[in-house]
């Protein structure tokens, strides 16, 4: 049960994290009156977020691995500067567990859930099997580990194809796989296992049916030490390439109202079942015929959480922390409404004509849009050079309007009027996505890029700038060259990228 506490005010807050998250939370811990305390990688010592900080202290070199991985060095910068608090943002060490751990028990504050809440959740077996008891839909399947290609065999023509091969810690597409017949599972069991044991060191995995034209629909929520829990409504996050969002609009073009109320009382279901503290997301598949399923539970803030914040004017980083220092909310779910559309694209340092690989370099060129219902979260300034050792985002576009029509609109002008040079970036395909019928009707799926999206249509549709355009065209140069170690039309990653990916 959850345990009731006294108010805990924090003082300082240290961000164990980098770029633009870390920069975005720092505005909003500097407006309640706390200090901030930065930790950066010897790559990022000039960079914004470490400059904005009231102080900053360098944990390491550049590799991640090295620096904003290594728990027990942010916790050492805790104590060092005084921090009471650490807030992880997302990805690096926000949902890991025994970091979390060992900072409570330094006595400095956690801006997230319990440890529990997060091995829970981070865990796709134990997250459906925590939740099936509290009426929570979910995909068919099982929920329990498969661990024999002849037990998958067994199992399989009972669940039906075509099937998902699962990673229970699985995320961002690995250790996953479809199966669209029987003959087809033995190979593809294996290379699944494989791959979750190299990805996750753990190379459980389950079967699920895969659920057809699936739209991903997701739930933000927040809930409190004192049993109260919300949710701010839900996002729609279909756009996307290799399992990775690029495009999120809130609300969705194709809930209802009651639709909307079932989903958001199930996510709030969710919650409770694992005593959940803090602000978190429930993610759900929808299908063609607007059923809907559980599909995991993020124990952090999302990338994608500005659109939440436009549309229900709640700033959730203030919200954790109010939740952090032992507060109730602020406000009950009646309180809560949807004004207007808000509509984020992603801006990736990638070529989407050589399939979104990431590109590095120097902004020579970078001039974000302003103007009315424009919002920026960025964490590069001109003549940043764009690192290979993190995720190549470089910021968020995010727009709000009176409608979604009027959202659209106004993002592709603000997209034309956004300036980078000096790396390929994913601007161009999200005008080309929003300009898209399909995008623009509201009917489109998560095999949105698979289906519409070719690099020819990006550069014939598409009103691109000089430099786009050449980037664009040389990129399907590339493309179209055979290699020695690619077959033609198969791009070949660079070999020094450190992918870093965040849902």
């Amino acid at each position: 049960m959850l345990e009731k506490k006294t108010i805990q005010p924090i003082h300082k807050v240290l961000i164990a994290n980098r770029g633009e998250i870390a920069l975005r939370i720092m505005k909003t811990v500097r407006e309640m009156g706390i200090a901030t305390v930065a930790v950066y990688s010897e790559a990022d010592g000039d960079a914004p977020f470490a400059r904005f900080a009231d102080e900053a202290i360098c944990i390491g070199p550049p590799p991640s691995s090295e620096s904003y991985l290594l728990g027990d060095r942010v916790i050492e910068a805790a104590l060092a500067t005084g921090a009471d608090a650490i807030h992880p943002g997302y990805g690096f060490l926000s949902e890991n567990a025994e970091f979390s751990k060992k900072a409570r028990a330094a006595g400095i504050l956690f801006i997230g859930p319990s440890e529990q809440a997060m091995v829970t959740m981070g865990s796709k077996l134990a997250a459906k099997d925590t939740v099936k008891s509290f009426d929570v839909p979910l995909v068919p399947g099982t929920d329990y580990p498969i661990h024999t290609v002849e037990q998958a065999l067994e199992i399989a023509p009972s669940i039906g194809f075509p099937l998902l091969i699962k990673a229970s810690a699985g995320g961002g597409g690995k250790g996953m796989r479809i199966v669209e017949a029987l003959n087809e599972l033995p190979s593809l069991f294996d290379r699944a296992v494989s791959e979750a044991v190299n990805s996750f060191g753990d190379g459980a995995v389950f079967l699920e049916r895969f659920v057809t034209s699936p739209r991903h629909i997701e739930i933000q929520i927040l809930a409190d030490m004192h049993g109260h829990v919300v949710h701010l409504f839900e996002r729609e996050c279909s756009i996307q390439r290799r399992h990775q969002k690029v495009i999120e609009e809130a609300p969705s073009a194709v809930l209802d109202d009651a639709l909307r109320e079932k989903m958001g009382a199930a996510a709030i279901e969710v919650a409770r079942s694992c005593d959940y503290v803090g602000a978190g997301t429930v993610e759900f598949l929808l299908d063609a015929d607007k059923n809907f399923y559980f599909l995991e539970m993020n124990t952090r803030l999302q990338v994608e959480h500005p659109v939440t914040e436009c549309i229900t004017g709640v700033d959730l980083v203030y919200e954790q922390v109010r939740i952090a220092e032992g507060h109730p909310l602020s406000f009950s779910q009646a309180d809560l409404e949807i004004r207007g559309h808000a509509i984020e694209i992603r801006v990736y340092a990638e070529n989407a004509s050589t399939g979104f690989l990431p590109d590095t370099g120097t902004l020579k060129r970078y001039s974000p849009p302003t103007g009315p219902g424009i919002r920026v979260d960025d964490g590069v300034e001109e003549g940043q050079e764009v690192s290979i050792h993190y995720d190549p985002m470089l910021s968020k576009l995010v727009v709000q309007a009176a409608t979604r029509e009027a959202a659209i609109e106004r993002s592709i002008r603000a997209i034309d009027a956004f300036e980078v040079t000096g790396v390929a970036t994913t601007l161009a395909f999200g005008r080309f996505a929003l300009n898209h019928p399909a995008f623009r009707s509201g009917d489109f799926d998560t095999q949105f890029v698979q289906t519409h999206f070719t690099p020819e249509k990006l550069i014939r549709d598409v009103a691109c700038s000089d430099e786009e355009l050449a980037t664009l065209a040389v990129g399907l140069i590339q493309q179209r060259q055979p290699t020695k170690s690619a077959k033609p039309h198969q791009p070949v990653a660079p070999s020094r990228w450190k992918e870093r990916r965040f849902d």
